[in-house]
């Protein structure tokens, strides 16, 4: 006899993956990516670089605007600016530092 939770586990896998669970799943993507593409710190990276490894730009968790007004959006600790730069979509890509807490 199978325990009740294996049931559930069993059953839960077969229903359409629930919004909650899609967000959360593109929001540790995106996380991981940023982190590979940001070793230094601050870094300009083409957009299809980060979009062609599964990054969406529609998900963060907050946004952090610098004093020029610029709007960076942050997944978790992981930040980017989207700018244009030579005709083509870049990134500039930050770490979130303690004086934006401001």
């Amino acid at each position: 006899m199978h325990c009740k939770s294996a049931y559930q586990y069993e059953k839960s896998k077969n229903l359409p993956e629930r919004f909650f669970d899609k967000v959360d799943n593109q929001l540790r993507l995106n996380r991981k990516i940023l982190k590979e593409f940001n070793k230094g710190g601050k870094v300009t990276v083409r957009k299809e670089l980060l979009t062609d490894v599964g990054f969406n730009d529609r998900y963060h968790t907050h946004i952090w605007r610098n004093q020029k007004g610029d709007v960076y959006q942050f997944i978790y600790e992981y930040g980017y600016l989207p700018r244009m730069e030579n005709g083509r979509e870049k990134y500039v890509l930050i770490i979130w530092q303690d004086f934006m807490e401001k």
